[in-house]
């Protein structure tokens, strides 16, 4: 469900982001080549640290939603910048990384979103 926002947008259900999220956290497990893997996890270390200046260290499941509903093409070049030319499925490894960003949450615990 959509929720109306303080200054008049809508709200990204978290829903949805975590669907996406979790399929590329499978993408990612699915890598079995070492070397895509290590690329894999270097891109996905990049947008995490660009997510950390984007957002902070301090925020709920629903703010990380609403940034990634804002777009994700700053991943995609974070992707490129890091390993140009070598990942395949940055929007996947941009999904994983938002994924794993979301554990530091403060109202998310392993899969579940906390009422504070």
């Amino acid at each position: 469900m959509w929720r109306a926002l303080p200054w008049g947008g809508m709200s990204y259900p978290l829903e949805n982001a975590l669907y996406q999220w979790e399929d590329g956290m499978r993408v990612l497990r699915s890598i079995e080549s070492s070397r895509e893997r290590r690329q894999a996890d270097r891109v996905v270390g990049a947008i995490q640290d660009e997510l950390r200046r984007r957002i902070g260290p301090t925020f709920s499941a629903a703010e990380l939603a609403e940034l990634y509903a804002r777009g994700t093409d700053w991943c995609l070049q974070v992707a490129a910048d890091v390993a140009p030319g070598a990942i395949a499925d940055g929007q996947s490894l941009a999904d994983a990384a938002f994924w794993l960003y979301l554990r530091a949450a403060t109202d998310f615990a392993g899969g579940r979103q906390l009422l504070v």
